[in-house]
């Protein structure tokens, strides 16, 4: 199936401007999550017989599969419930930011199909906490839904650095209850400052301040993670696992985008986040940093340049616990993750 969206249907995609083809891939899959029977039926076809696969327990949570699909993709929850359908064992939604905001100056999406990869600067483009929590409140909960459901926030791009941990408070406040797992995205490259989050004395204040927040949520305690940059030096990864365990997170995501340039793009001139095949290296070596730094202890989703099963297991032979897509979704397509996630098992049981 993957070779017709391959050969018909991603070279019609292709003529598309990037964003607009994104925008239609939104709409295509809000319409099937509407259609509760079509996903129940897609269902039944793309996850993983139950009885003949033990399920991937993390932070507490039960993931059918070991595949996701990474944040940036359903920006504002309008299409996650039917992501089950397509073979996914949890979805990020997001990244949602306290305040409503347009994102970057169009355009903000670029291909390059010759190397697997996007460059984007989107900037959170996203309709703000308030207006997605209520949308989650009309959407399944927790406990009645397929997959896990997390969150990502990020920082409003009119809050300065002195104001990002309110910032992230606040959509914290209005999201968790909807949320099977929350994550903090100080990572991203495309909003100014943001990264400065992941330096030590301020991943402390704002760590510090949203656990003590979900501790005062007693039993309705959400897991939460955090999601950091590949352009890391291992001494910066080293006090970012410090302070993770200082304050007790439940795990980390392993990469955001990069912006480095390697290769063939040392001399693209576009500004944002490169995604893809360039960045599979690099973020499978932070991923087994951090797991053996760790021993295995943290639990770790591998993102970053997974386009086959090689390459998601090759995260997984590093210390991932679970994977995430997007990129390898634009160029292998909505067949992928359920071929994907069947790839892995049976290479298990070889």
């Amino acid at each position: 199936m993957a070779s017709v969206y391959e050969n018909l249907i991603r070279p019609l995609l292709f003529r598309v401007d990037p964003e607009h083809a994104h925008e239609l891939a939104v709409d295509a899959m809000a319409v099937l999550a509407r259609v509760t029977p079509l996903c129940r039926l897609l269902e039944w076809k793309n996850q993983l017989p139950q009885a003949s696969v033990r399920p991937i327990e993390a932070f507490g949570l039960r993931f059918p599969n070991a595949v996701g699909l990474a944040a940036g993709f359903d920006k504002n929850a309008r299409a996650w419930p039917a992501a089950a359908a397509m073979g996914f064992g949890h979805v990020e939604v997001g990244t949602v930011t306290a305040l409503a905001q347009p994102g970057n100056d169009r355009p903000r999406v670029f291909r390059f199909p010759a190397e697997k990869a996007v460059i984007n600067r989107m900037g959170f483009n996203n309709e703000g906490s308030e207006a997605i929590a209520a949308r989650m409140k009309k959407q399944p909960g927790r406990g009645r839904r397929r997959i896990p459901v997390g969150v990502n926030l990020g920082k409003s791009k009119v809050a300065d650095i002195e104001r990002a941990t309110a910032d992230y408070l606040a959509s914290f406040q209005r999201l968790a209850d909807f949320a099977d797992y929350l994550v903090l995205n100080v990572s991203s490259p495309n909003t100014p400052n943001l990264r400065q989050l992941q330096d030590e004395s301020r991943l402390r204040e704002l760590l510090g301040a949203i656990t003590a927040a979900n501790r005062e949520r007693g039993a309705s305690r959400v897991p939460v993670l955090l999601k950091i940059a590949p352009d890391l030096t291992w001494p910066q990864i080293d006090a970012v696992l410090q302070v993770i365990a200082e304050f007790g997170l439940d795990g980390i995501i392993a990469t955001n985008t990069t912006l480095a340039r390697p290769g063939p793009f040392a001399d693209v001139n576009q500004a944002g986040g490169l995604s893809g095949r360039p960045l599979r290296r690099r973020s499978t070596e932070i991923v087994n940093y951090i797991a053996r730094t760790t021993r295995g202890r943290l639990p770790i989703i591998g993102v970053g340049g997974i386009e086959d099963a090689a390459g998601a297991a090759e995260k997984l032979d590093a210390g991932a616990t679970l994977v995430q897509v997007y990129t390898g979704l634009i160029y292998r397509g909505p067949f992928f993750p359920a071929e994907l996630a069947r790839a892995l098992v049976d290479r298990h049981r070889k």
